[in-house]
Order: structure tokens, then C-alpha cells, then sequence
């Protein structure tokens, strides 16, 4: 289940990379050359990556959620970047501070597997349980809320009615912060 989640983690960080990407293109009006094999497609495709990473950089520093998402999601997997756990929570951490369901789920995540941060059940379900009350309310997030679901109710299944408790009001004290 967990490569499943992974394989559907990556899906969506190309997703949103394509899209990102696709802005930028229309944003610079950039032009594209003809498509005549898939390799040679995928090379231009990294290139083309790696060229706008900077300006990637440069919107999650000015406060972009989404950016900020798709840069920890580009450190978490190795993904243009080299991969480092401690970057990508870093970058989640202030998409998730903003409110983005997306990456409340990558933060929460991050926090159960003890991925870059110390395991820490309750911060993961107050993370996950975030996740799943902004997604519900998104038009088409129906597998982000049900696998936000999914692991948040795992992960009460080993908690103590105390850290229940706690994950609980540390998600209903929790405030959204803009950053711009």
C-alpha cells in the first residue's frame, strides 16, 4: 500500500510539476520544438524543468503555496533536485502553514514515517486531519481526503486517548498564515 501511495505521490508531483511548468510557458510565451520521440520529449522536458527552477525558487520564497508544495515535493523524491528530506519539510511545512490540503497530507506524512523530522504521531494526525477537512471541501479531492482519511485513522488506532486529544485540539487551534 505504501508503494501505491508513493506511485500516486509522484503522479501528482508530475501533475503539478506540468502544470507549473505549463504557466511558466504561457506566463514567458516560451516555444516549444516538435515532439518526435518520447526520449528525446522527456530530455527536453527535464531541461526545461531544471531551466525554470529558479523562477520556481523564486515564487515559493515570495510566498507561493503551490510552489512551495512542489518544491518539497521535488526534494522529497530526488526529483531535478538532489534529495533531501530536511528541504522538502521545510518547503511543505510553509505550503501546509498556508492551508494547502496537499501538502498538510505531505507534512502529516512526513511526520508518521519520521521522514526529515522525528516520528511524531500527533503532529501527523493533526496534519492529516487538517488535510481532510480543507480537501473535502475541494471539487475533485476525493482520493486526497479519503487517503488523508485513511492514514489518519491508521494512526489513532496507536494512540493513547491523550495524544488523540491533543492531535485534536492542536487542529482546531490551528490558524492558517499567509505569507504574502
Amino acid at each position: 500500500m505504501a508503494n501505491c501511495r508513493g506511485t500516486q505521490s509522484f503522479s501528482t508531483l508530475h501533475l503539478a510539476l506540468a502544470l507549473w511548468l505549463m504557466m511558466e510557458t504561457v506566463a514567458e510565451t516560451a516555444v516549444a520544438g516538435p515532439v518526435d520521440n518520447t526520449a528525446a520529449s522527456h530530455d527536453r522536458a527535464g531541461h526545461f524543468a531544471t531551466q525554470h527552477l529558479p523562477h520556481l525558487h523564486k515564487d515559493a520564497e515570495q510566498g507561493s503555496p503551490l510552489a512551495q508544495y512542489l518544491l518539497g515535493a521535488l526534494y522529497q523524491h530526488g526529483e531535478i533536485v538532489p534529495q533531501d528530506h530536511a528541504e522538502a519539510l521545510k518547503w511543505f511545512r510553509r505550503a501546509a502553514d498556508q492551508g494547502l490540503a496537499i501538502a498538510q497530507f505531505a507534512l502529516g506524512e512526513m511526520y508518521a514515517r519520521g521522514q526529515g523530522v522525528p516520528e511524531d504521531i500527533v503532529r501527523a494526525h493533526m496534519w492529516l486531519n487538517l488535510s481532510v477537512e480543507r480537501a473535502a471541501r475541494i471539487a475533485g479531492a476525493q482520493k486526497l481526503t479519503r487517503d488523508a482519511q485513511e492514514m489518519r485513522d491508521a494512526l489513532a488506532r496507536k494512540m493513547t486517548p491523550a495524544q488523540l486529544e491533543e492531535a485534536e485540539y492542536l487542529a482546531r487551534e490551528w490558524k492558517p498564515k499567509s505569507e504574502r
